[in-house]
């Protein structure tokens, strides 16, 4: 029988699409830059008097990533193991005293695979614990810091898929409160071989704008997965003996967090019925007080899914609960005054509620929040605390002293600015971690600390500030020196002299330091090497420039180990569009050229060793009033662009005739963009975007108008609907298993049949078991591989041929 000629046009693309390959490797410089030791992870004790060192593993295998796993309502379960698929883990730990004396070396079995994301010190810095995933579950360790013995607790499986890292949480210095397997799980349920019936969801006329998010709960068999993996059991660990007391019954946990006076637990469990709509996060919950042997005292809040929550609002009822600092036992927490909406025209959005032990009255009312209530950053004074809030309507970030415990007390305002404006921004407080659990802003008296970026006109150069919170004067104690980079940390110890700091310049890599203020000396903690040192004669400069319409620009531009000066190079524009408000924010310098240039990953900057150009961040500011701004989201990228390729080409160094424009996720969109509106470019590759936005018809990034209210803005958007247009040679590359909110795979797969249907040069590669990111060895090789060849083949290779 013969096809129709469309059916077989369509099966030849499905074929082009989806042909299985093999992993290809990168050129073999690549693969060494890539397989050097990466650079160590440091993490200071609570009084920073230690330093743990760990050494991160290199890139898991494709094995370790093709592990089955379920994705259940936002979070994805490594079935084998019950418990969440596995991040970041490191290979060996150390503690270095930053005080001076040797380092202890900690004694873990062969392929220990440290959960670098669970690890915690005891409040006292004397022991720390951490998770090690294992064939059949995840195990918990603890160290002991002075002589860096090591052990299991034996029989204890944590369970982390509902409480993520907080499955290990100390409760005082001796004990640990983890959420473990409970006693009874048993083997996970069978897959039944027939369904019951059909999967059926019925609105009610119940208005439901969200966001598309990606591993919901789709079925009956979903539902009893997240049942069966979810559960815990909270458990007492005593950290000298191993000891393990169970706590009440199992549940779906969330979060058990105990009181500072010990006494108490403020429990969140979520609960049937389950939400197909939205992640767990917003399924119905309970918050509650429990007593230390998680027995009910009170519950706090009864709430039901959060699937009606208003754009870019926050949920109805309480939210982001805590334990006040400096207090036995009180809790604090936030509820919406205007709905949640943040259209709704009200006096105050939020209001702080709080209540105390013994539980047995009602919550009073501590405070009313003008703008949207973003945190509190509590001082060392009890009820004192800084208050965050945020304007949406002008992206405005204001930072207030209260007191949530005396009513009188006159608000005081201490900071008050765009939250856009890098270079107005005051830093963060440092924190006083105490050996009694509590974390409050330090302070000696009225006087508190800051450390920032220090976001300036030439770079980024970070900084420690003193405050007097009563007068709010500040003195500068350290400012980076001019072409190095060096951030404090924390103070070592009670001093305020010392100052832990990460130090690095163009031709020194990363280290931890000890540095005297008064003295100006510094002690290395770490003593990392250069991991390729063939680059260190790696170049780069600050570009600054501007669009037509005045708005500054700028990037950072590298050229490579050994560039001759007046040789034009192939040059690769790496980008990220952002949103702004005003020019003179969207024109701030943003990052440093005096950061060791160090290259992982699946980062742009590989392509310096084939002897291209690369413009890093090169800014791509979307600029207007936040409701419209995207108005003239193709015309300001375009605009950028062009002058981004002006300003390298005014340079010298680089043909504009061989321009790779690249981006990842929000950047991806943008160059399948400016392909479709513009002919700067000779290739593009666009990585784990989307680019149809009917698909994510409530909003997408800082778009605030629906589908709906903007149609032909969300059509103008969208390169999909412009394939056509675009001639442009583009790579599209995406994770099979994206979990990002709106970046489905299919969006890559039909913008690559949509080019290819219109007689355009794509290519598609998508890489099973990988997410948003990238992190296979074998995949972040072969994106480089892929990145390298097709660019070479359109843009390096190309050949010039008179002014374009």
């Amino acid at each position: 029988m013969r096809m129709p000629t469309l059916m077989l046009g369509i099966a030849a693309m499905t074929a082009t699409a989806h042909g299985q390959g093999t992993y290809k490797l990168p050129p073999a410089e690549v693969v060494a830059i890539l397989d050097a030791p990466p650079p160590s992870l440091t993490i200071p004790s609570p009084r920073a008097d230690l330093l743990a060192v760990l050494t991160p593993r290199g890139y898991p295998s494709i094995a370790e990533l093709a592990r089955p796993i379920h994705r259940l309502a936002g979070v994805r379960v490594d079935a084998a193991r019950g418990a969440r698929q596995r991040g970041a883990t490191a290979s060996a730990l150390a503690f270095q005293p930053t005080g001076g004396g040797p380092r202890v070396a900690v004694k873990l079995p062969e392929g220990a695979d440290v959960d670098t994301a669970s690890f915690e010190w005891s409040p006292d810095g004397k022991r720390c614990a951490f998770a090690r995933g294992v064939e059949d579950g995840v195990e918990l360790w603890v160290v002991e810091a002075s002589t860096g013995a090591a052990r299991a607790i034996p029989g204890v499986r944590l369970v982390d898929v509902l409480t993520g890292p907080g499955s290990i949480r100390w409760a005082d210095t001796n004990h640990i409160l983890a959420t473990l397997a409970p006693a009874d799980r048993g083997p996970q349920p069978p897959a039944p071989r027939a369904p019951s019936g059909p999967t059926i969801e019925e609105s009610g006329g119940k208005v439901s704008a969200l966001p598309t998010y990606q591993d919901l709960l789709k079925s009956p068999r979903d539902e009893t997965l997240l049942a069966h993996h979810g559960a815990s059991q909270l458990a007492r660990i005593d950290a000298k003996t191993g000891a393990v007391e169970r706590l009440g019954a199992p549940a779906l946990y969330t979060m058990a967090d105990p009181s500072p006076d010990g006494r108490y637990l403020l429990v969140s469990t979520i609960k049937p019925p389950f939400s197909y709509r939205v992640t767990y996060a917003d399924f119905p919950r309970t918050i509650e007080v429990r007593d230390a042997a998680n027995r009910p005292v009170r519950t706090l809040a009864d709430l039901p899914a959060a699937d009606d929550t208003p754009r870019q609002g926050v949920a109805k009822g309480a939210r982001r609960a805590q334990w006040q600092p400096l207090r036995p036992s009180t809790v604090v927490w936030a509820e919406a005054l205007d709905g949640g909406d943040p259209l709704a025209k009200v006096p105050a959005r939020d209001r702080l509620m709080a209540i105390a032990s013994p539980f047995d009255a009602a919550p009073r009312e501590a405070l009313k929040v003008k703008h949207r209530y973003m945190g509190l950053g509590w001082l060392a004074a009890p009820g004192r605390a800084v208050l965050e809030e945020y304007d949406r309507d002008r992206r405005w970030s204001t930072s207030t002293i209260v007191d949530l415990d005396d009513s009188t007390f006159a608000p005081k305002m201490l900071f008050d600015l765009s939250a856009q404006d890098a270079y107005a921004d005051p830093g963060d407080f440092v924190l006083d971690h105490r050996p009694d659990g509590q974390s409050v802003i330090l302070q000696d008296g009225d006087v508190a600390y800051l450390v920032g970026r220090g976001a300036s006109a030439d770079g980024d150069r970070p900084f420690l500030d003193r405050i007097d919170l009563k007068t709010l004067s500040k003195s500068r104690l350290f400012r980076s020196e001019e072409g190095v980079y060096e951030a404090p940390r924390a103070f070592l110890g009670g001093s305020r002299t010392m100052v832990l700091t990460s130090r690095e310049s163009p031709r020194e890599p990363r280290n931890a330091y000890a540095l005297d203020l008064a003295a100006g000396l510094r002690v290395p903690l770490t003593a990392d090497p250069d991991p390729a040192p063939q680059l260190a004669g790696i170049k780069k400069e600050r570009l600054t420039y501007a669009r037509p319409d005045g708005v500054p620009l700028s990037g950072t531009l590298y050229l490579p180990a050994g560039y001759k000066a007046g040789t034009k190079l192939p040059l690769l524009i790496w980008a990220y569009p952002l949103e702004y408000s005003d020019a003179a924010t969207a024109g701030q310098v943003r990052g440093s050229t005096s950061t060791f240039t160090r290259l992982a990953g699946d980062s742009p900057l590989f392509f310096l060793t084939q002897g291209y150009a690369v413009l890093m961040d090169a800014t791509m500011p979307v600029v207007g009033d936040p409701e419209s701004m995207n108005d003239t989201y193709v015309e300001q990228i375009v605009a950028a662009a062009k002058a981004a390729i002006d300003a390298v080409d005014a340079r010298g160094v680089v043909d504009r005739q061989k321009v790779v424009v690249a981006g990842h996720s929000y950047g991806a969109f943008m160059t399948a963009n400016l392909l479709a509106h513009c002919e700067l470019f000779a290739a593009g590759i666009a990585r784990s975007g989307a680019y149809n936005r009917s698909l994510t018809p409530f909003g997408f990034q800082g778009e605030r108008r629906s589908y709906w209210e903007a149609n032909d803005l969300y059509q103008k958007m969208s390169p999909f609907n412009y394939a056509d247009k675009i001639k442009t040679p583009i790579l599209f590359i995406h994770g099979e298993a994206d979990n990002n909110t709106g970046t489905f795979p299919i969006q890559s797969e039909r913008m690559f049949q949509a080019v290819k249907g219109h007689g355009g040069a794509a290519r598609l590669v998508m890489l099973p078991h990988e997410s948003h990111g990238y992190r296979g060895r074998e995949s972040v090789l072969h994106v480089l591989a892929e990145m390298i060849e097709w660019a070479d083949r359109h843009a390096k290779n190309r050949p010039t041929v008179g002014p374009k």
